[in-house]
Parts: C-alpha cells; structure tokens; sequence
C-alpha cells in the first residue's frame, strides 16, 4: 500500500451528505483545504453504478464527480458486506488519491444497515472490513470515526486494530453516535488517541474559526484539522486558518465577497450533476448572516433554474 499523499495544509474538508458536492470542494480546493473528501457513498450503489456505466461506457467518475484540480482527492465509502467491499474499493480506486471509510455517520439509515457509526460496536467485523480494504487496493485507505456509540468511548480499540491492519490516517469526531450534532465535541479524545497510535491523526468537532482550528491542534496535539460545518457557506474559512497558523492574523470576509463566491459556486455547480434542490441550499447558506438575509430567503426557496439564483442574489446586493 501505497503512502499518504503529500497535503499542502493541515486543514481538511469534512465529507458532508448534500454538501460537499465537487463545486462547493473545489472552492474550498481554491481557499486552501489541504484535502477535501467527497460525500459518503454507498458500496452497493458503486458496483450497480459500475454495472450501468460500463453498458454505456462510461466510468464511474460519472457518478462521483470530481474535478483533477481538487487533488489530493479522497473518496469515502460505507457499507459492511466485505465481498461488495473490496469490489467497490477497488472499481474506484483508479480515480482517487486516498479511500477513506465510514464509521462515523450518525444517521438512521445508515447505521441500521450496520453500517457508519454503529460498526463502532463491532470490533471482529471492523476488523475484517480494515483487512479487506487494505488487502483489495494499492492507494492509502483511511478511517473516520465517531467515538462511541451512546455513552461508551469505544474509538480506542477500533484505532489500535486500525493501526494494526495498515489504515494510514484516522480522523476523529469526538462526539458519540447518539450526540449527533448537538452538544460539545470532546477534543480530549482525540488527545488520547494521538498519544494512543503512531499514525496520523485528524481532529474533528466544532471548527468553526481559525482560532478554533489552532486551539485544537494546541490542546490535542493532532496532525490536522478536518472542517465540517463551519466551512458550509463558507470557504473563506480554509484561508483565514493557515493564514492564522502561518502569521497569527487573517483577513475578514464581507458580505459582497460571500455573494461574490455563491455565484462562482454557481458557475462550477452547472458542470456537475448536483440536484438543484442542493444548490438552491447552498445558496442560503452563503447569504446566511448578510443584510436582507430574511429578505432573500423565500426568493431564493421560489427559484427553479441556477441562473434565477444567481439573479436573485446579484439584485439583492445592490
């Protein structure tokens, strides 16, 4: 198995369901993320895919997107049927730099197919499924993990047996399963985890501003910083943090400059099959905050094409 690729900064894009589309990761591509991760996808979706493509010959990067400017490039799978596993690592293996894999995932559907988050409470078939993945393809495979399930801490001997069987990298979101997103991510575990292994590590949970970003590398020791929501509307953020890590100051971003990068987002967005109703999204995102946000809002909910977006928000800034 092949090495880490080389990052050009310590602070990654989160893999986010109907976020993280390929527009939204090439700006953050652009502001400086050193690694971006596309959405979870499903083993079972890429072999059926496969199966669909390969009759009108075309590859599996028509069903995840992805631009050659985003690399290092990781794409991340879930799903526990090992034979189906190492198939799917391997069908998308030519097109990315890294395959990471899910145990973090805290939805409903995904867990009950014993799968994202709920593998956390099975350490013999965890096991299997790090020895399948490492064994199948050549590039890095790498782990993201939640810590526990409910109110047990059970990511240790996951990242001792992940170690073990070669994962390269093992990012942490230091909240539990059954946490969700609400409460506070504890960042003490990731602590206990960077001194636990001798793999990198990637700290998880509640980033939202560079000194956030800085205080956690200060307090756990980790290797990088994987972004999530604090980046949605806002690439800007990737920028301002290795500006802070580098010089200790960065510069602030107006409201014309979160318009400005909707609407290149925009411009991306039209060479990818995103829904619209996901870009419709991303553009309350981006305009979250600004003035005639309220305004806005039911505006942008009525729009039906990418160009009455862009209209919409280009009026509203004058």
């Amino acid at each position: 198995m092949s090495d880490l690729p080389k990052f050009s900064s310590r602070i990654f894009l989160a893999p986010m369901a109907g976020v993280s589309d390929p527009a939204l990761r090439l700006l953050c591509k652009e502001m400086g993320a050193g690694l971006v991760v596309s959405e979870l996808t499903s083993i079972h979706a890429i072999i059926a895919k496969e199966r669909q493509l390969q009759v009108e010959n075309k590859k599996i990067s028509e069903f995840i997107e992805f631009s050659e400017k985003e690399r290092p490039l990781s794409v991340q799978l879930f799903g526990s049927d090992l034979e189906a596993l190492g198939r799917a690592a391997k069908i998308v293996e030519p097109f990315f730099d890294v395959i990471d894999y899910n145990m973090g995932c805290p939805a409903p559907h995904i867990t009950q197919q014993m799968a994202g988050g709920a593998l956390l409470q099975n350490i013999e078939l965890t096991q299997k499924i790090f020895k399948t993945l490492v064994s199948s393809v050549k590039k890095p495979v790498t782990l993201k993990m939640r810590a526990g399930v409910n109110g047990q801490f059970l990511f240790k001997d996951i990242a001792k047996v992940a170690q073990k069987e070669g994962i390269k990298m093992i990012t942490l979101h230091a909240r539990t399963v059954r946490q969700g997103y609400s409460g506070k991510s504890d960042w003490t575990l990731i602590k206990d985890l960077k001194e636990m292994v001798d793999i990198p590590i990637v700290g998880n949970g509640d980033v939202t501003s560079p000194e956030l970003a800085k205080a956690m590398i200060d307090e756990t020791g980790c290797d990088y910083v994987m972004v999530g929501r604090g980046a949605m509307g806002n690439p800007f953020l990737f920028r301002q943090i290795n500006d802070y890590l580098r010089f200790g100051s960065y510069q602030e971003y107006s409201a014309k400059h979160r318009i400005e990068m909707f609407l290149k987002y925009a411009d991306f967005a039209i060479n990818y099959n995103i829904k619209f109703s996901n870009i419709r999204q991303q553009a309350m995102r981006f305009t979250k905050g600004i003035m005639h946000a309220t305004k806005l809002r039911p505006q942008i909910m009525l729009a039906k094409t990418v160009d009455d977006l862009k209209s919409i928000i280009i009026e509203a800034s004058y």
